[in-house]
């Protein structure tokens, strides 16, 4: 994920093992886009699911190795955008929305312009905004609800010519929550190095096993339900400043 910067008379190059996964996100969605094509759509999107795992390992790699650079973040974000804008876009459209016509594609297009927007937005803002929240639904969140409904609606043997409808809006809406104004939580003031209960590890494994258990749904469910948590949590940020006003005024 980092360019090595000049130094002196050393030649310019990049850090190998940080690129190496963000190379790998981007060939999740690259992969992505060929089993689509080829009819294996739960090949395709599991391989989304691949890259958001890759996703988040590269930028630890690198703050771990302190190989932070400018490349690197710009190679992310051209990553991201092949893995979560272009990829669950076209999966989508080869799905279930290819016999709307013309509303199918302008809806998958809605999705990966929405994709674009929200990485732009976001490296505009890097070191500017708070960072327990993101602005907008991230779009890893957003690949994995459209991936997800492939996912499962594959999985169980539904007909996609019937829930085209239903498809079409939840991938408008996943392309519109990335460029809304809600406010996500991050989760970046978590603290994963630091020591946890025993019954944490616990509740982990129980976690990992529901997920094994039924992948498509658990997936599915949770990152619908973050993305709901957006609204609400803008809502309530609201209602709170509008009580703190009205206590200040009397």
């Amino acid at each position: 994920m980092q360019s090595q910067p000049r130094n002196g008379g050393h030649k310019r190059g990049i850090y190998l093992v940080p690129n190496l996964f963000t190379t790998a996100v981007a060939f999740g969605g690259f992969y992505a886009v060929l089993s689509a094509v080829d009819g294996r759509f739960e090949q395709a999107a599991v391989a989304v699911f691949v890259a958001m795992v890759m996703d988040g390992l590269d930028g630890r790699v690198a703050r771990l190795t302190n190989t932070q650079t400018e490349f690197g973040a710009q190679y992310d974000s051209l990553s991201d955008m092949v893995a979560f804008g272009l990829a669950p876009g076209l999966v989508m459209y080869l799905y279930a929305l290819q016999p709307l016509g013309k509303f199918g594609w302008l809806v998958s297009f809605v999705y990966v312009v929405g994709a674009a927007l929200r990485l732009a937005r976001f490296n505009t803002q890097v070191g500017i905004a708070d960072k327990r929240f993101f602005q907008g639904l991230p779009s890893p969140a957003a690949a994995a609800i459209v991936a997800g409904a492939v996912w499962l609606a594959a999985d169980h043997g539904l007909d996609p010519s019937l829930l085209a409808p239903v498809l079409a809006v939840l991938t408008a809406l996943s392309g519109l929550a990335m460029v809304s104004n809600f406010r996500y939580h991050s989760f970046k003031d978590v603290d994963f190095r630091g020591k946890v209960p025993f019954f944490a590890l616990v509740v982990i494994a129980l976690a990992a096993a529901v997920v094994m258990s039924k992948p498509s749904l658990v997936l599915f469910l949770v990152f619908f339900v973050y993305a709901l948590s957006g609204p609400v949590l803008t809502l309530k940020g609201r209602r709170d400043r509008r009580r703190r006003r009205h206590e200040r005024t009397g």
